[in-house]
């Protein structure tokens, strides 16, 4: 798992925190560990909390009905918002200077305290959080200063499973039946989009995303490939394979691995560098000699919602994107 640079933070705000974790060492969550599961409901730990098991097996309590969330990664804010709770921070997400551009209307307005790269202490600190969802965080240095300001929950475990950060995330906030009930929900849509996609259910489809950097696969172990799994889709040469990291690179010679009977190539922008790009690999013959492009078969989608953590909302969404897609042809 990656970690994250500490962060740089100004001497007034070491200072209090400074000082805040060595009352939080006492009074915050503790740091015992577990089987890193985060499974189990949570427990009352009186005093108005209850004690949440974390993705990496510590104990953290929390206030039974937290007011003030503070969301460190992008599934955390869309784990936070599926449940009806909108956070008071946010890291912008991969790629953006705020929110994801696919939850952008439902926290466009919530101030970013950190990028991808870390939080940014001072503003963490100046938000007064209750809750703190580190989302895959493992700087233990930085988490220690989070845990100074605020209960600190880890919510994104080693496999990256969306599902269990949304229900560690329920527990974390006090939101147990709604994250139960957004998963049953979820559920159904997976069934229903079965039944009217029909045979097209078990076609082979191809997930990419295109940057500056060039082409890239997404292959298992990511957010897009559970959903897609859900569905009952195939996958195309490597990306049956579990990728070293987020995304496998593909050189143009190689363009022919994302090739499928229906392709999903995301970007991280509408508009600008990203756009461009991808409007010059549209003209390239190796990209328009694909079959899914020949056939009419390859959709252009948003990489902050296929090609990132993703989510409750996001995988929702993604649903919507392939019933219009694949159903109506």
């Amino acid at each position: 798992m990656s970690t994250y640079p500490l962060p740089r933070v100004r001497l007034t705000a070491a200072a209090a925190v400074t000082t805040a974790l060595a009352l939080a060492l006492t009074a915050c969550g503790g740091d015992g560990s577990g089987d890193g599961s985060g499974s189990g409901k949570a427990k009352s730990a009186g005093d108005g909390k209850v004690a949440v098991t974390d993705a990496t097996g510590a104990k953290v309590d929390v206030p039974a009905k937290p007011a003030k969330v503070v969301a460190l990664s992008e599934l955390d804010l869309d784990s936070a918002l599926a449940l009806g709770v909108k956070p008071i921070g946010l890291t912008a997400g991969r790629g953006q200077k705020g929110a994801p551009e696919y939850l952008a209307a439902r926290a466009g307005d919530i101030p970013v305290v950190g990028a991808v790269t870390g939080p940014d202490i001072e503003k963490v600190l100046r938000a007064k959080p209750d809750v703190i969802l580190a989302g895959q965080l493992a700087d233990q240095k930085v988490l220690q200063q989070l845990k100074a300001i605020a209960p600190t929950v880890v919510t994104i475990g080693k496999d990256k499973d969306w599902k269990k950060a949304l229900d560690l995330t329920g527990r974390a906030l006090g939101k147990q039946n709604e994250a139960k009930s957004f998963l049953a929900g979820y559920d159904a849509k997976v069934a229903d989009l079965k039944k009217k996609l029909g045979t097209r259910a078990g076609a082979t489809v191809s997930v990419a995303r295109y940057s500056a950097k060039g082409t890239a696969v997404m292959q298992q172990g990511v957010f897009i490939s559970d959903v897609l799994k859900d569905i009952g889709f195939k996958r195309p040469g490597v990306q049956n394979d579990r990728g070293q990291g987020h995304s496998t690179p593909i050189s143009d010679e190689d363009i022919k691995q994302i090739d499928g009977d229906w392709l999903f190539i995301g970007t991280l922008a509408a508009k600008g560098k990203d756009a461009d790009l991808f409007a010059e690999l549209k003209t390239k013959p190796a990209y328009r000699d694909l079959g899914a492009v020949g056939s009419g078969h390859a959709t252009e989608v948003d990489g902050s919602k296929w090609t990132s953590l993703g989510g409750g909302l996001a995988a929702v969404s993604v649903l919507e994107d392939i019933q219009k897609a694949m159903a109506a042809k």
